[in-house]
């Protein structure tokens, strides 16, 4: 039934793009980490949590800010190209923001098996040879070589015995 729902929000998500959505009482968020590989055309099984949110509205893949990919639901990609494109293209910053997110962008499919295409280009961006991790960041999830994440894990094990760095960020139970 909960599919039907969202299945039937997809106007209303395209016109309001910010807004959280319910499901039941679990928001639909891209949660967890998860560890697969590709297979030998560079495909990689989407975790089936992942599924249902992908496949609804569609995804884009793109190059990420650090050495890794995001895999961005259609209307969340929408919202962040049209942030980008409203940037001058004047402004050398805008339009270097332009080619890292647009470059590399494509169109996922997830086939029958749950697998995506991962592009070679973005797969060599991303160092992504077998073993990758999966990463959900909220609104959309990351993939990374499972060498880069070891490095990124080493950073958010720092981070979090070191809660100071987070303060002016406005997180505090007050704040939300």
């Amino acid at each position: 039934m909960w599919v039907k729902v969202w299945q039937s929000g997809s106007k209303w998500r395209r016109m309001n793009p910010g807004a959280v959505i319910l499901k039941g009482k679990v928001e639909l968020m891209f949660l967890g980490e998860f560890y697969h590989n590709l297979d030998e055309k560079g495909r990689l099984t989407v975790p089936a949590k992942y599924r249902e949110l992908l496949v609804v509205d569609g995804a884009y893949i793109t190059h990420g800010f650090d050495p890794n990919l995001m895999v961005l639901p259609m209307p969340f990609f929408e919202m962040i190209a049209h942030t980008i494109r409203k940037l001058s293209l004047t402004d050398p910053e805008a339009r270097l923001l332009r080619r890292i997110f647009f470059s590399g962008a494509s169109l996922l499919e997830v086939d029958k098996a749950g697998r995506i295409l991962i592009p070679q280009n973005l797969r060599k961006f991303a160092g992504l040879e077998n073993e990758v991790v999966i990463t959900g960041v909220g609104d959309h999830f990351e993939i990374w070589s499972a060498d880069q994440w070891r490095v990124q894990d080493e950073e958010i094990q720092k981070a979090q015995g070191d809660a100071q760095r987070f303060i002016a960020m406005g997180l505090s139970s007050e704040d939300i």
